[in-house]
């Protein structure tokens, strides 16, 4: 693999650790100079037993808080694309699978991208993915989006054709957003729905978002939040803090009234 430099904050878990700090910049160096839309399968990293590890304890404890708060949709389309729970995924694999399930596919990145970046290419149908792992020190938190999260979180639910049209959708609604505060106001909508939304299934609140059935802790604190009715223009303004488990979830009612109401929203996103 290439060598690239990956840049830590302070604070972040693994910035004094010298040797996650050279495997991080490993990991990266496999992906690094390849451009968004290239079409090429994601190179393969040879992960460690640790990382292995990792995988495991991370993916087993999110399993088995799926089955009691993730939406029966997620946990069709998780078992669809069957991720491996031994072992860190390939993601060429997971995207061949996904390309058979959804038409998605999985592109490699060596981190974050910029904004309009990942969602323009969602109107593509690939989805930008890390392939690090978060600090084994904290095994149920990351700062920056791993592979614990876009696969788990985004891939999972790609594997699904509802949600993979609700992400070309969205992806397509973000060329429109021609000015930063309107890429502001659609970047909110996104986050209170397809990273943090919740549904009503049986008489219960289930989670969709894949930022809260990615997180151990946001899944054990999701049903303390506010809940609000579903109110766009709320969702367009109000400012979130992603270092917090979020105090306030919308909800329009079930899934398929929630797929409805984001279609109306991303497709009318921009026209007038």
């Amino acid at each position: 693999m290439a060598q690239t430099s990956v840049e830590l904050p302070p604070e972040h878990p693994g910035f004094v650790d010298a040797e996650y700090r050279r495997r991080r910049d490993e990991i990266a160096g496999a992906s690094a100079g390849l451009e968004p839309g290239h079409g090429a399968a994601p190179p393969e990293v040879r992960y460690t037993d640790a990382e292995a590890a990792l995988w495991r304890t991370v993916s087993s404890a999110l399993a088995e808080r799926h089955r009691q708060f993730a939406c029966a949709e997620y946990l069709h389309a998780t078992a669809a694309l069957a991720l491996p729970a031994d072992e860190v995924p390939s993601l060429a694999a997971t995207s061949r699978r996904l390309r058979e399930l959804s038409g998605f596919r999985l592109e490699a990145v060596p981190g974050l991208v910029p904004t309009r970046t990942f969602y323009g290419a969602l109107a593509e149908r690939y989805f930008l993915s890390t392939q690090y792992l978060r600090h084994g020190s904290v095994p149920f938190y990351t700062p920056e989006p791993d592979i614990i999260h876009e696969l788990v979180g985004h891939a999972c639910m790609l594997a699904s054709p509802l949600f993979a049209d609700l992400y070309a959708a969205a992806g397509r609604a973000s060329l429109r957003a021609h000015t930063p505060e309107a890429l502001e106001r659609f970047s909110k909508v996104f986050w209170f729905t397809i990273e943090f939304g919740v549904v009503d299934e049986h008489d219960e609140i289930r989670a969709y978002g894949a930022g809260l059935l990615s997180s151990y802790g946001e899944l054990e604190a999701f049903r303390n939040a506010e809940r609000r009715e579903w109110n766009i223009d709320e969702m367009e303004t109000r400012t979130y803090d992603i270092t917090h488990f979020q105090p306030v979830l919308y909800c329009a009612g079930t899934l398929e009234q929630t797929a409805h109401l984001l279609h109306d929203y991303f497709d009318a996103f921009g026209q007038a």
